[in-house]
Protein backbone atom coordinates (compact mmCIF):
# COMPACT_ATOMS: atom_id res chain seq x y z
CA UNK A 1 0.00 0.00 0.00
CA UNK A 2 1.23 3.41 -0.75
CA UNK A 3 2.33 5.41 2.28
CA UNK A 4 -0.60 7.60 1.67
CA UNK A 5 -2.90 5.47 1.43
CA UNK A 6 -1.41 3.43 5.01
CA UNK A 7 -1.97 7.08 6.29
CA UNK A 8 -5.32 7.84 5.49
CA UNK A 9 -6.48 4.08 6.24
CA UNK A 10 -4.97 4.70 10.05
CA UNK A 11 -6.99 7.75 10.38
CA UNK A 12 -10.27 6.25 8.98
CA UNK A 13 -9.58 3.28 11.94
CA UNK A 14 -8.80 5.84 14.53
CA UNK A 15 -12.02 7.61 13.45
CA UNK A 16 -13.64 4.58 13.85
CA UNK A 17 -13.00 3.99 17.10
CA UNK A 18 -13.55 7.51 18.67
CA UNK A 19 -17.28 7.07 17.76
CA UNK A 20 -18.10 7.30 21.86
CA UNK A 21 -15.98 10.19 22.01
CA UNK A 22 -17.75 11.74 19.58
CA UNK A 23 -20.60 11.21 21.25
CA UNK A 24 -19.87 12.13 24.59
CA UNK A 25 -18.76 15.52 23.44
CA UNK A 26 -22.55 15.96 21.74
CA UNK A 27 -21.59 14.71 17.96
CA UNK A 28 -20.17 17.88 16.77
CA UNK A 29 -19.40 18.03 13.19
CA UNK A 30 -16.04 17.46 11.73
CA UNK A 31 -14.79 16.11 15.19
CA UNK A 32 -12.75 12.79 15.59
CA UNK A 33 -15.61 10.20 14.74
CA UNK A 34 -17.93 12.48 12.39
CA UNK A 35 -16.28 10.88 9.15
CA UNK A 36 -17.09 7.78 10.59
CA UNK A 37 -20.99 8.71 11.38
CA UNK A 38 -21.52 10.63 8.06
CA UNK A 39 -20.29 7.73 5.91
CA UNK A 40 -22.60 5.57 7.88
CA UNK A 41 -26.07 8.08 7.86
CA UNK A 42 -24.73 8.58 4.19
CA UNK A 43 -24.98 4.72 3.15
CA UNK A 44 -28.21 4.52 5.26
CA UNK A 45 -29.96 7.25 3.13
CA UNK A 46 -28.94 5.48 -0.03
CA UNK A 47 -29.76 2.24 1.11
CA UNK A 48 -33.43 3.28 2.10
CA UNK A 49 -34.07 5.91 -0.63
CA UNK A 50 -34.26 8.49 1.79
CA UNK A 51 -34.40 11.04 -0.86
CA UNK A 52 -36.84 10.57 -3.26
CA UNK A 53 -38.87 13.40 -5.83
CA UNK A 54 -41.81 15.55 -3.93
CA UNK A 55 -40.97 13.49 -0.73
CA UNK A 56 -40.85 14.51 3.08
CA UNK A 57 -37.19 13.71 4.09
CA UNK A 58 -37.42 11.24 7.03
CA UNK A 59 -37.55 12.94 10.57
CA UNK A 60 -34.36 14.09 12.01
CA UNK A 61 -32.60 13.15 9.21
CA UNK A 62 -29.08 14.25 8.87
CA UNK A 63 -28.80 15.73 12.35
CA UNK A 64 -25.02 17.22 12.24
CA UNK A 65 -24.42 15.89 9.17
CA UNK A 66 -22.99 18.24 6.39
CA UNK A 67 -24.80 18.18 2.99
CA UNK A 68 -23.69 15.06 1.65
CA UNK A 69 -26.24 13.22 3.64
CA UNK A 70 -28.67 14.48 0.53
CA UNK A 71 -26.64 15.33 -1.91
CA UNK A 72 -25.58 11.76 -2.53
CA UNK A 73 -28.92 10.06 -2.07
CA UNK A 74 -30.64 12.24 -4.02
CA UNK A 75 -27.74 11.67 -6.89
CA UNK A 76 -27.92 8.36 -6.91
CA UNK A 77 -32.08 8.26 -7.06
CA UNK A 78 -31.56 10.56 -10.13
CA UNK A 79 -28.97 8.14 -11.51
CA UNK A 80 -31.18 4.43 -10.76
CA UNK A 81 -34.26 6.22 -12.34
CA UNK A 82 -35.72 3.20 -14.75
CA UNK A 83 -34.75 3.34 -18.28
CA UNK A 84 -31.83 6.29 -17.98
CA UNK A 85 -28.50 5.02 -19.88
CA UNK A 86 -25.65 6.99 -17.70
CA UNK A 87 -23.45 6.22 -20.84
CA UNK A 88 -20.22 7.90 -20.64
CA UNK A 89 -20.01 9.71 -17.47
CA UNK A 90 -17.65 12.53 -16.11
CA UNK A 91 -17.73 13.61 -12.10
CA UNK A 92 -16.59 17.46 -12.43
CA UNK A 93 -15.11 17.88 -9.05
CA UNK A 94 -13.94 14.19 -7.86
CA UNK A 95 -16.78 14.52 -5.05
CA UNK A 96 -17.68 10.49 -5.93
CA UNK A 97 -13.36 9.42 -5.30
CA UNK A 98 -14.69 7.47 -2.23
CA UNK A 99 -14.51 3.62 -2.04
CA UNK A 100 -17.81 3.56 -0.66
CA UNK A 101 -19.57 5.43 -3.29
CA UNK A 102 -17.63 4.59 -6.74
CA UNK A 103 -18.65 0.56 -5.22
CA UNK A 104 -22.41 1.17 -5.59
CA UNK A 105 -24.31 0.52 -8.95
CA UNK A 106 -24.39 2.06 -10.98
CA UNK A 107 -21.15 3.91 -10.86
CA UNK A 108 -19.22 0.06 -10.03
CA UNK A 109 -17.12 0.01 -13.37
CA UNK A 110 -19.20 2.91 -15.15
CA UNK A 111 -17.46 4.34 -17.35
CA UNK A 112 -16.19 7.13 -15.64
CA UNK A 113 -13.85 9.84 -15.97
CA UNK A 114 -13.17 11.81 -12.63
CA UNK A 115 -11.78 15.73 -13.16
CA UNK A 116 -10.37 17.93 -10.43
CA UNK A 117 -7.86 20.41 -10.03
CA UNK A 118 -4.90 18.31 -8.77
CA UNK A 119 -4.12 14.72 -7.79
CA UNK A 120 -5.83 13.36 -4.49
CA UNK A 121 -4.35 11.14 -1.76
CA UNK A 122 -6.38 8.48 -2.82
CA UNK A 123 -7.94 7.27 -6.10
CA UNK A 124 -9.12 4.46 -7.65
CA UNK A 125 -7.68 3.77 -11.23
CA UNK A 126 -6.99 0.37 -10.86
CA UNK A 127 -10.86 -0.05 -10.41
CA UNK A 128 -11.26 1.01 -14.59
CA UNK A 129 -11.99 4.90 -13.59
CA UNK A 130 -10.23 7.63 -15.54
CA UNK A 131 -8.45 10.69 -13.69
CA UNK A 132 -8.19 14.12 -15.49
CA UNK A 133 -6.69 17.03 -13.77
CA UNK A 134 -7.19 20.77 -14.41
CA UNK A 135 -10.04 23.84 -14.79
CA UNK A 136 -13.73 23.13 -15.82
CA UNK A 137 -13.46 26.02 -17.60
CA UNK A 138 -11.62 25.22 -20.57
CA UNK A 139 -11.52 21.11 -21.01
CA UNK A 140 -9.64 19.49 -23.83
CA UNK A 141 -12.56 17.07 -23.91
CA UNK A 142 -14.01 16.54 -27.42
CA UNK A 143 -17.78 18.12 -27.98
CA UNK A 144 -20.20 15.92 -26.36
CA UNK A 145 -17.91 13.72 -24.96
CA UNK A 146 -20.06 13.30 -22.28
CA UNK A 147 -24.05 11.96 -21.74
CA UNK A 148 -23.87 12.51 -18.01
CA UNK A 149 -22.13 15.58 -15.92
CA UNK A 150 -22.00 15.15 -12.16
CA UNK A 151 -21.05 18.04 -9.88
CA UNK A 152 -21.68 17.57 -6.39
CA UNK A 153 -20.74 21.19 -4.27
CA UNK A 154 -17.77 21.79 -6.79
CA UNK A 155 -19.18 25.30 -8.59
CA UNK A 156 -19.50 27.40 -5.85
CA UNK A 157 -15.49 27.22 -5.40
CA UNK A 158 -14.81 27.94 -8.92
CA UNK A 159 -12.66 31.01 -9.46
CA UNK A 160 -12.13 31.47 -5.64
CA UNK A 161 -9.34 30.63 -3.51
CA UNK A 162 -8.14 26.81 -4.50
CA UNK A 163 -5.15 27.09 -2.95
CA UNK A 164 -6.41 26.71 0.85
CA UNK A 165 -7.31 22.76 0.00
CA UNK A 166 -7.08 21.25 -3.27
CA UNK A 167 -4.21 23.09 -5.04
CA UNK A 168 -0.87 25.01 -4.15
CA UNK A 169 -0.56 26.50 -7.62
CA UNK A 170 -0.95 30.33 -7.55
CA UNK A 171 -3.08 30.91 -10.30
CA UNK A 172 -5.74 29.33 -8.73
CA UNK A 173 -6.10 31.85 -5.99
CA UNK A 174 -8.51 33.84 -7.82
CA UNK A 175 -11.58 36.59 -6.63
CA UNK A 176 -14.06 35.69 -9.73
CA UNK A 177 -17.89 34.75 -7.99
CA UNK A 178 -18.79 34.42 -11.94
CA UNK A 179 -16.45 31.78 -12.26
CA UNK A 180 -19.41 29.30 -12.37
CA UNK A 181 -20.64 30.84 -15.46
CA UNK A 182 -17.98 29.46 -17.81
CA UNK A 183 -17.96 26.04 -16.23
CA UNK A 184 -21.74 25.27 -17.43
CA UNK A 185 -20.62 27.24 -20.18
CA UNK A 186 -18.09 23.98 -20.92
CA UNK A 187 -20.67 21.80 -19.54
CA UNK A 188 -22.68 22.67 -22.39
CA UNK A 189 -20.34 21.62 -24.79
CA UNK A 190 -18.67 18.48 -23.64
CA UNK A 191 -22.16 16.82 -23.21
CA UNK A 192 -24.23 14.92 -26.04
CA UNK A 193 -27.66 15.83 -27.16
CA UNK A 194 -29.97 14.78 -24.69
CA UNK A 195 -27.42 14.14 -21.96
CA UNK A 196 -27.66 15.01 -18.27
CA UNK A 197 -25.93 17.56 -16.02
CA UNK A 198 -26.08 16.90 -12.17
CA UNK A 199 -25.48 19.74 -10.08
CA UNK A 200 -25.42 20.98 -6.61
CA UNK A 201 -24.34 23.64 -5.07
CA UNK A 202 -24.79 25.92 -1.52
CA UNK A 203 -27.86 27.89 -1.71
CA UNK A 204 -29.35 31.10 0.64
CA UNK A 205 -28.38 35.01 1.28
CA UNK A 206 -25.33 35.30 -1.00
CA UNK A 207 -21.93 35.26 1.26
CA UNK A 208 -18.40 34.48 0.05
CA UNK A 209 -16.13 32.92 2.15
CA UNK A 210 -13.33 32.79 -0.07
CA UNK A 211 -13.03 29.64 -1.34
CA UNK A 212 -16.48 29.10 -1.32
CA UNK A 213 -19.44 30.89 -1.80
CA UNK A 214 -23.25 30.93 -0.96
CA UNK A 215 -25.31 31.00 -4.29
CA UNK A 216 -28.48 33.04 -4.53
CA UNK A 217 -31.85 32.92 -6.63
CA UNK A 218 -29.59 34.96 -9.20
CA UNK A 219 -27.00 33.03 -9.45
CA UNK A 220 -28.75 30.00 -9.52
CA UNK A 221 -30.58 31.31 -12.61
CA UNK A 222 -27.15 32.76 -14.19
CA UNK A 223 -26.00 29.00 -13.86
CA UNK A 224 -29.31 27.48 -15.84
CA UNK A 225 -29.06 29.95 -18.51
CA UNK A 226 -25.58 29.02 -19.14
CA UNK A 227 -25.96 25.82 -19.44
CA UNK A 228 -29.26 26.75 -21.90
CA UNK A 229 -30.99 23.91 -21.01
CA UNK A 230 -34.02 21.96 -22.96
CA UNK A 231 -35.68 21.37 -19.42
CA UNK A 232 -34.36 21.36 -16.56
CA UNK A 233 -35.82 20.21 -12.58
CA UNK A 234 -34.75 22.67 -9.81
CA UNK A 235 -34.94 21.52 -5.87
CA UNK A 236 -34.23 22.35 -2.34
CA UNK A 237 -33.22 21.00 1.02
CA UNK A 238 -32.92 23.31 4.40
CA UNK A 239 -31.56 22.69 7.32
CA UNK A 240 -31.98 23.62 10.65
CA UNK A 241 -31.71 22.15 14.93
CA UNK A 242 -34.18 19.22 13.57
CA UNK A 243 -32.29 17.97 11.01
CA UNK A 244 -32.64 18.19 6.60
CA UNK A 245 -35.99 18.88 5.59
CA UNK A 246 -37.15 19.28 1.82
CA UNK A 247 -38.17 22.97 1.14
CA UNK A 248 -39.19 25.45 -1.13
CA UNK A 249 -37.09 28.40 -2.50
CA UNK A 250 -38.98 31.07 0.01
CA UNK A 251 -38.28 28.68 2.93
CA UNK A 252 -34.45 29.29 2.42
CA UNK A 253 -33.89 32.03 0.71
CA UNK A 254 -31.70 33.79 3.43
CA UNK A 255 -29.94 30.26 4.58
CA UNK A 256 -26.70 31.26 5.89
CA UNK A 257 -23.68 28.75 6.00
CA UNK A 258 -20.74 27.15 8.29
CA UNK A 259 -16.90 27.25 7.33
CA UNK A 260 -15.51 24.76 9.17
CA UNK A 261 -11.93 25.99 8.36
CA UNK A 262 -12.41 29.42 9.74
CA UNK A 263 -15.12 28.89 12.26
CA UNK A 264 -17.48 31.61 10.42
CA UNK A 265 -20.76 31.17 10.49
CA UNK A 266 -21.12 29.16 13.40
CA UNK A 267 -24.34 28.84 15.42
CA UNK A 268 -25.34 25.85 17.95
CA UNK A 269 -27.85 24.10 15.53
CA UNK A 270 -24.42 21.86 14.22
CA UNK A 271 -24.65 22.40 10.55
CA UNK A 272 -21.70 20.91 8.81
CA UNK A 273 -21.48 23.44 6.54
CA UNK A 274 -24.16 24.79 4.34
CA UNK A 275 -27.77 25.26 5.50
CA UNK A 276 -29.19 25.16 2.62
CA UNK A 277 -28.59 23.17 -0.90
CA UNK A 278 -30.10 23.34 -4.52
CA UNK A 279 -30.30 20.61 -6.33
CA UNK A 280 -30.95 20.71 -10.45
CA UNK A 281 -31.13 18.61 -13.08
CA UNK A 282 -30.55 20.01 -16.37
CA UNK A 283 -30.96 18.00 -20.22
CA UNK A 284 -28.84 19.19 -22.49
Amino acid sequence: MHVDGLVFRIKEIADAVALPVYALRGRQPWSLGYYTRKKSSIQTAIDTAAVQPGRPLPDGFGIGIDERVVEYPWLFERLCRDGVALGRMLDAGSTLNHEYILGRDPLRKADLTIMTLAPEKRCYWYQGYSYVFGDFRKTRFEDGAFDTIISISTLEHVGLDNTMLYTDDPTKSEANRHGFVDAMREFRRIIAPGGRCLITVPYGRYENFDWFQVFDWDMIRTLIDAFAPSSFELEFFGYGKAGWRRASEADVVNATAFDPHSGRGRLDDRAGCARAIACIELIR
